[in-house]
């Protein structure tokens, strides 16, 4: 084969964008590009990419994956997977690589001077010219729901700037090509009146020495940067704008993104074991002179103690009550939950159902060797939340369309949150059942909060969506182990691109570099 086109990986988060580019394989099942330095500042995500980047030194060269790394997976206490995972890491030749490939660096950090992040890509690249720069600077600055929050970009928020990072290595190093990631709210984010996506171009073209395109369209408007990405089947409303970069003396060949049969959220997760909320605790009552320092009273509660028998009483408790309002056909659960056994779901899981509908994601999900699934364990939840998942699913069925705030407080004002805002029109899909049959909204690192816009649309279940859900609908292989914390997992996930888009992109990029002439 060619020679592999070598990748620089900057804010690399869990890995996502570097998934796609190393999936894309020659006719030997070898892949065509190859990771030489993946950059990342948070040290959970840079976990994660240690240990794929471990699982890909064997996948690049179409070698057999060591046993132990399934073993690790399969573990279900996360204490003894991560001591697993380091013997893995420490036995294999493949694991000093890793490490010297990830690196948990933050960019533009008094720690790390331009000079000896430079002097590490170029001890990486070894002299080649003609190489490929992706990645994706922090977008919190840049998001509409960020900024309703803080009301506007504010200008000393050093992330509004990072960008910087990417243009000083793109001047440093003169990269052939180069892809850059970021949010819809780039395009119409300000700092006193200018609009920072208008400097990014204007930097990003680097003296002329580069010509920015689209993946989807030529370029006649900035929203033709934007990528939609349930248009090319990712299960999953994302629209994210990706910069395509191409170094001056090499052309665009004019080659775009194919439009995709749209993917259902069910026909991605139904095969996923059913599980339910734990039990979790109680909203008593508001504090009377405790207070936090913005003035609004301490909440008191009372802990729970867990048990299915617990849960089906609740639950059977919460169906009573939606039947008594007399507005919702009750359908499957005209019975009740006491024939309803889930369980709580766990690090680890085997019990994987066929999928089912038009699935034209299986290979992609599933390793036979693994035989299961990884991060899906169920979060608990406060009880008034698991009458509002319980209405909000059950309200979905009827109406095929999740209930407003407004429809809550219609419905009955017990539904309603204790929050001072509630009813200001701020957040009026405060919590938002995913439809079965539709792509999922914007899975984002909020997800790691409390979930609410993320119910699951099984009334039976009454949950938010696992970490392991959450990642298929970014399209994350079941093999792709999410390090850290429940929390931290989640957050990995929400800031990911979807790998299966990264890959769509890789392949454009593969023929550009291709048709140039320049492996």
């Amino acid at each position: 084969m060619k020679k592999r086109i070598p990748i620089i990986d900057l804010f690399a988060g869990p890995g996502g964008l570097g998934e796609g580019f190393m999936s894309l394989k020659d006719k030997n099942g070898k892949s065509i590009f190859d990771i030489k330095l993946s950059i990342e500042k948070e040290e959970n995500a840079h976990k994660t990419l240690t240990l794929r980047s471990f699982y890909r030194q064997f996948k690049k060269d179409n070698k057999t994956v060591p046993k132990a790394y399934y073993r690790a997976l399969k573990q279900p206490d996360i204490a003894e997977r991560e001591k697993q995972i380091e013997k893995l890491l420490n036995d294999y030749p493949e694991g000093k690589k890793a490490k010297s490939e990830a690196r948990l660096i933050e960019l533009g950090s008094k720690n790390w001077p331009p000079e000896i992040v430079d002097a590490l890509i170029k001890e990486r690249l070894k002299g080649e010219k003609n190489w490929v720069l992706i990645g994706g600077p922090p977008c919190q600055a840049y998001s509409s729901a960020g900024r309703v929050r803080v009301g506007g970009i504010n200008k000393k928020d050093h992330r509004v700037y990072l960008y910087r990072e990417y243009l000083r290595i793109i001047e440093n190093h003169e990269p052939a090509i180069f892809v850059m990631e970021n949010v819809k709210g780039l395009l119409s984010a300000k700092v006193d009146d200018e609009k920072v996506f208008d400097w990014m171009k204007k930097d990003l073209t680097v003296e002329n020495k580069y010509t920015i395109h689209s993946f989807v369209k030529p370029v006649n408007k900035d929203i033709d940067y934007l990528i939609k990405s349930e248009k090319f089947g990712i299960p999953q409303k994302r629209h994210r704008v990706i910069l395509f970069g191409i170094r001056k003396g090499l052309k665009h060949i004019g080659e775009y993104l194919n439009e995709k049969e749209e993917v259902q959220l069910q026909d991605v997760i139904s095969d996923l074991p059913p599980l339910r909320s734990k039990l979790n605790r109680k909203f008593i009552k508001n504090h009377k002179t405790d207070l936090y320092s913005n003035g609004r009273p301490k909440k008191v509660y009372e802990n729970l103690e867990d048990s299915s028998e617990g849960w089906k009483k609740l639950m059977n408790q919460n169906l009573k009550i939606i039947k008594s309002w007399g507005s919702l056909e009750l359908n499957g659960l005209t019975k009740g939950f006491d024939k309803i056994n889930l369980d709580l779901g766990s690090e680890f899981t085997s019990k994987l159902s066929s999928f089912k509908g038009n699935n034209k994601l299986k290979k992609w999900y599933l390793d036979k060797e693994l035989n299961g699934v990884t991060n899906h364990d169920a979060r608990g939840h406060l009880t008034q939340d698991l009458m509002r998942y319980l209405f909000s699913a059950i309200f979905v069925e009827n109406n095929n369309e999740f209930p407003r705030i407004k429809d809550f407080a219609k419905q009955n004002k017990t539904l309603l949150p204790e929050h001072a805002n509630v009813l200001s029109g701020k957040f009026v899909d405060r919590f938002k059942v995913q439809m079965r049959n539709k792509p999922a909204s914007t899975v984002t690192c909020h997800i790691s909060k409390d979930g609410h816009t993320f119910i699951h649309y099984d009334p039976t279940q009454c949950r938010t969506l696992t970490v392991r859900e959450a990642a298929r609908i970014q399209t994350f292989p079941d093999n792709y182990l999410f390090r850290g914390s429940r929390t931290a997992q989640y957050h990995q996930v929400g800031n990911a691109v979807p790998p299966f888009l990264a890959l769509q992109i890789a392949e454009i990029v593969y023929k550009t570099v291709s048709e140039n002439e320049i492996i």
